[in-house]
């Protein structure tokens, strides 16, 4: 595609000026779709917080960057010990991104059974682009403008298919890492994951950067589960403090289907982790669940929108955040049932532990029902943390900061139980029990 210069209105910032270069696959139908989505993009802006979805998550930082777009080529600092203490090596197939392309020289593809494609979104653009049409010609802004943006800039992620029956055994691990080299940039990964009647997998995304740089992760993951399919996913976001995450999981769901989501969010500036699910088939499944952990000056905001389509159909959501120092965190969850989708069962909730005075929480749980036979729930709670049984642990000769860890890790710990990978389990426990032993603002006790 021809580098074009689309005008943004001025809620786009310095993002307006990242266009698509020519690229050699751009041809015939991509080429229209990245333009389609560049010039949505250019007629209607960047969200604000005049937009209903994005109103408590202010994106003033992310536009007033001049992120330049990340191009293939492993950054010089990023080592596989660097590699490793982010995304703890399962043993199993895994594909490393480097400012969202691939880094064959940490990746491993061995392993995986007949029938399991895991491949690169790039290869797939070379050999056999079709594959991806229904992925890219869509409505521009069908979701929201940096979606969009990522069909305009996207050249690489993963792309992983499982032909019927397939069950993957081992974890699939998906590691996204930045390294700007002292350039703010920013990298736009698209991965695709489509599961055919009853195949299985686990995929683990993890998210992580060099200290200080600062950059701009702006991912699409989609994931398609044919009937009796059953995909558990899980993500974990622990970005510099330095850098901006913005991520859509899209999910269609047909007959019978099971999709989990395990999400942990520690790090970036200002995360967004946004799902959408579309229950598309009778009977099938869907269980969120999250934890952010805002802390500093840092906002994490998760947004979730479940759409129950067919009938007789599950959703669960449970996220719960700990907040500290100045952290801002967001709960933004939707759950509609629509006409005829009778036999509904769809639950949501939301807990939160706020650590300072300072520390804020906007929670908007939401459900939008047209039909009668169904069976929904939904609550939020805010509390502090609890003195007298901090008290008590002082009196025990416990330290306050270790007493503080305690008291955090017993508010997540139903979460972290449910992360069923051992190893997995065991790094996420680690991170999460200390990440509040020492507090951004004192406690009395």
């Amino acid at each position: 595609m021809t580098a074009v210069r689309v005008p943004v209105r001025s809620a786009g910032g310095a993002l307006a000026d990242l266009t698509p270069k020519r690229n050699g696959r751009d041809l015939g139908w991509l080429a229209d779709a990245r333009l389609d989505a560049l010039e949505w993009v250019g007629k209607h802006g960047f969200p604000s917080r005049k937009d209903e979805d994005w109103k408590y998550t202010a994106l003033d930082g992310i536009l007033a960057v001049p992120f330049e777009a990340a191009a293939a080529g492993a950054g010089p600092r990023v080592t596989a010990d660097l590699i490793n203490a982010a995304a703890i090596d399962l043993g199993g197939p895994r594909l490393v991104f480097v400012n969202g392309h691939f880094a064959a020289e940490f990746s491993r593809l061995a392993g995986l059974p007949t029938g399991a494609v895991v491949t690169t979104l790039a290869s797939v653009l070379d050999a056999s682009p079709d594959q991806l049409k229904p992925f890219f010609e869509h409505t521009p802004g069908e979701h929201h403008a940096f979606a969009a943006f990522n069909d305009v800039l996207a050249e690489d992620g993963a792309y992983i298919h499982l032909t019927q029956d397939t069950i993957v055994a081992q974890p699939i691990q998906l590691v996204f890492f930045s390294d700007t080299e002292g350039v703010p940039l920013m990298s736009s990964p698209r991965s695709v994951i489509v599961a055919d009647a009853g195949s299985r997998a686990t995929i683990i995304e993890t998210y992580a950067g060099i200290e200080n740089d600062i950059y701009f992760t702006n991912v699409v993951t989609e994931v398609v589960l044919a009937e009796n399919a059953q995909i558990d996913h899980y993500k974990v976001q622990d970005e510099q403090t330095t850098a901006f995450h913005l991520a859509l999981l899209d999910v269609r769901q047909a007959r019978n289907s099971r999709f989990t989501s395990r999400s942990v969010m520690l790090g970036a500036r200002v995360a967004r982790h946004e799902i959408r699910v579309l229950l598309d088939g009778v009977e099938a499944e869907v269980s969120l669940d999250g934890i952010y952990l805002p802390r500093g000056e840092q906002v994490h905001d998760n947004t979730i929108f479940v759409d129950h389509l067919a009938t007789n159909c599950t959703s669960h959501q449970l996220y719960k955040g700990v907040l500290d120092g100045h952290g801002h965190g967001v709960f933004n969850g939707h759950i509609m049932v629509r006409h005829g989708a009778d036999g509904t069962d769809a639950n949501q909730k939301n807990k939160n532990l706020l650590l300072s005075d300072r520390a804020q929480v906007d929670t908007r749980p939401r459900l939008e029902i047209y039909t009668d036979d169904v069976k929904c729930t939904h609550g939020a709670a805010i509390g502090q943390m609890d003195d007298e049984a901090l008290l008590y642990l002082r009196t025990r000769g416990i330290p306050l900061d270790a007493a503080r860890g305690l008291l955090v890790y017993a508010f997540v710990q139903e979460m972290v139980d449910r992360i069923e990978l051992e190893p997995l389990r065991a790094q996420l426990e680690a991170l999460v029990a200390g990440r509040f032993a020492q507090g951004d603002s004192p406690v009395s006790a």
